[in-house]
């Protein structure tokens, strides 16, 4: 969809466009809130990496540093910040590969105090902490976790040659969670039980609960913590720096759309959205709660706010390109004409779209039936921990049914959907044809590579 329309706004536009106008605003909003949210919350989790030095630097002074880091970067247009991600990806590739052979060998018994440990913590504990009910209690902060990836189809507005650029990068993101999350999981997972006391719990913030610093330090190395622990604190602000670009862009989407007020809508001569990076920094101050007594429960109440946010987003996502796929045939237009098709189809998003249901479902459970039950909770405590699992689905019911009844809008049918408006017609089928002529030269090793990447 990006890549054949490569307009503002991307999935929330298409939401608009392929769904109902209300679910767009809803999804749209829904979206710019939970990056508006998790830049403070990445700001916070960078001072707290800090701490791992006992450095004599004040809690707001750290605040200062890199909230006014973030915002520079977002302020010095779209090629300085492709830039700055992409020395940060640099250094986050390097030390995620370097983690993943590292703990390989120590896994083996290659550390200086730790043994040969194989499979030992997922005996005793064991792989799962109070089993299926535990493992959907965790969901949420794992989609918090996946949430960014969607940012590739969000700068197809702003790419100079989404046919060719897109698809690479859409790959790209593919192995990056095949290899880099699930490879780095699975061997944390192995090396650090989850009944590990350093571990943090809830309304508990610590620089040296990483798993990753935990797992170096058992293993009896030194100073490798150290290193790691940088690599997480750029890490986070990589997250803080992507949160804001892609708040300022969802906003001034919204605004060009007519579902946010007009003057966020405004872009100057370098394309620089700057009155949605204002507000975006504005909401950039609520990370100096980490100077605040209640630095661990805010920390959990940002966490709230956005976790589930991404759930929603990547189900607008599926059910949108259901609907795109479902239309495009409906209204006589071959397969052959889309200039770039998912490698799965519709039915990649199919099971995409029942998953998340799924996921949505298993999060309600949980958190009226928590895991451990309730204990001596009271009725108002029992309230809070709903809402810290949930508490994105209000928000969105709140925004759609609004502006449903303010608007009085309708869902889109198949054969109503606009499939002519910010259509990608600049890069002629001529061009297209070209490419595709050029590959036939290719060497195999080369037409596979391309295939995969």
């Amino acid at each position: 969809m990006a890549v054949s329309f490569p307009v503002a706004g991307s999935f929330s536009a298409f939401s608009t466009r392929f769904i109902d106008p209300a679910w767009g605003f809803a999804s749209g909003w829904n979206y710019a809130l939970q990056w508006l949210f998790v830049m403070p919350l990445e700001i916070m989790a960078a001072s707290i990496t800090l701490e791992f030095w006992n450095l004599p630097i004040p809690g707001w002074a750290s605040i200062t540093i890199f909230l006014g880091l973030t915002i520079a970067i977002n302020l010095s247009g779209v090629k300085f910040y492709g830039e700055a991600e992409y020395c940060f990806s640099i250094m986050k590739v390097t030390a995620v590969i370097g983690f993943i052979i590292l703990g390989a060998v120590i896994n083996c018994g290659g550390g200086p105090d730790s043994g040969y440990i194989g499979g030992r913590y997922w005996a005793d504990p064991g792989a799962f902490n109070d089993g299926f009910k535990g493992f959907c209690n965790i969901l949420i902060t794992a989609a918090f976790s996946f949430s960014g990836t969607e940012l590739v189809g969000l700068a197809a507005a702003e790419t100079h040659n989404p046919s060719r650029a897109l698809p690479t990068a859409i790959k790209q993101v593919f192995w990056r969670i095949a290899i880099f999350y699930v490879v780095s999981i699975t061997i944390v997972g192995l090396l650090v039980p989850y009944d590990s006391t350093e571990l943090i719990d809830t309304n508990d913030v610590d620089s040296k609960a990483s798993p990753f610093i935990i797992a170096i330090r058992d293993a009896g190395i030194q100073g490798l913590d150290s290193v790691m622990n940088a690599v997480v604190m750029i890490s986070v602000l990589s997250v803080a720096n992507s949160a804001m670009y892609g708040a300022t862009r969802t906003l001034s989407a919204l605004a060009e759309q007519g579902q946010a007020p007009r003057a966020l809508a405004y872009v100057d001569r370098r394309g620089r959205p700057l009155v949605a990076i204002l507000v975006a920094s504005l909401c950039g101050l609520v990370s100096y709660l980490y100077v605040s007594p209640v630095r661990g429960t805010a920390f959990n109440w940002l966490l709230a706010l956005s976790g589930l946010s991404s759930i929603f987003t990547w189900t607008s996502i599926c059910y949108a390109h259901i609907v795109f796929r479902r239309a495009w045939i409906s209204q006589g237009q071959p397969l052959s004409s889309l200039i770039y098709r998912s490698p799965i189809g519709a039915t990649g998003s199919y099971i995409g779209f029942i998953s998340l249901i799924l996921i949505l479902v298993a999060q309600f459970w949980v958190a009226i039936f928590p895991s451990g039950g309730y204990g001596d909770e009271t009725t108002s405590e029992r309230l809070v921990d709903f809402f810290e699992l949930c508490l994105a689905v209000p928000v969105v019911l709140l925004f759609y049914g609004g502006y449903k009844w303010w608007y009085r809008t309708k869902w889109i049918r198949i054969q109503d959907v606009d499939l002519r408006t910010g259509r990608n017609e600049f890069e002629s089928e001529w061009v297209r044809e070209r490419w595709r002529e050029d590959r036939t030269a290719w060497p195999r090793w080369k037409k596979v590579y391309k295939i995969m990447c």
